[in-house]
């Protein structure tokens, strides 16, 4: 399509948006210039208008260029930063343990048992057994608000039984046999907020009560 254009009555910003309107909706073809060109006979002018219509569509082109350039370089940095994370997120799914059903959901992997009683653990363990647990549970194997104590370091893992008394919220979510004793006692087990040390003082007591000298 030829643009029938008065250039003498064109002014240098019309020209602008004349050649951003041209490279916007298409390339600018040489056809196009022509076309703007021959609508005058002054040689001057046509000499002044090629040099305006060269200056501005090289700053179109450029820009382009940079802007391709931009676009490559943030396509790069994206590409590498996904590749980063899920470097990362496959370090942290292969440092995960897989799920132990006998000892739980938790830290406790493994513990070390004494096949002799620790009397000093054992003892503080009772006395908080007085303060947080007696309420619910009995040391019998009769179930009161919660399951009796009797027998239970027989039944369960030690990693197992420190794991729930530290860790009960995601016990009853995920561990299968904490989800069997809450479909019998109805009652979930509020969060004592033990520490490790009071949660092996717990399981020391729960020996004593089984029998363990």
């Amino acid at each position: 399509m030829i643009y029938l254009i008065r250039v003498f009555t064109v002014r240098k910003c019309e020209l602008y948006k004349l050649l951003t309107g041209l490279y916007k909706g298409r390339l600018l073809k040489c056809t196009d210039l022509y076309a703007i060109l021959n609508t005058t006979d002054n040689s001057r002018f046509k000499i002044k208008t090629f040099r305006t219509c060269v200056c501005y569509f090289t700053q179109l082109t450029n820009m382009k260029k940079y802007l391709a350039i931009l676009g490559i370089i943030c396509l790069v940095y994206a590409c590498s930063g996904n590749s980063s994370e899920n470097k990362e997120k496959q370090a942290n799914i292969d440092t995960v343990k897989p799920y132990d059903a006998k000892k739980g959901v938790g830290h406790f992997t493994h513990v070390d048992l004494n096949p002799l009683l620790d009397q000093k653990l054992a003892d503080s363990g009772m006395a908080m057994y007085g303060l947080k647990c007696a309420s619910c549970h009995k040391l019998t194997d009769e179930k009161m608000v919660g399951p009796g104590w009797k027998g239970v370091t027989k039944r369960r893992e030690p990693e197992w039984i420190m794991n729930f008394v530290t860790n009960t919220k995601e016990m009853l979510n995920k561990d299968t046999t904490a989800q069997a004793m809450l479909e019998v006692c109805l009652v979930e087990m509020p969060n004592q907020n033990l520490s490790d040390l009071d949660a092996r003082k717990m399981l020391e007591f729960m020996r004593e009560n089984d029998g363990v000298k």
